[in-house]
């Protein structure tokens, strides 16, 4: 089960999907189902800009 989570990330990964897309080994379709499946995390997050961060608190 994690060897499959695993290459599912990597095909999934930012630096390559563009590639795997064009070479059809991913779709749109797989893409975008992967994408809607994460977790929305931004009520968690922290601002990246430190300027940002300090008026924060």
């Amino acid at each position: 089960m994690k060897l499959r989570l695993a290459l599912e990330e990597k095909l999934m990964d930012a630096r390559v999907r563009d590639r795997l897309l064009s070479e059809g080994k991913i779709t749109k379709e797989e893409l975008k189902k992967y994408l809607d499946s994460l977790p929305d995390d931004a009520k968690t997050s922290i601002p990246l800009d430190q300027d940002e961060a300090k008026n924060l608190q």
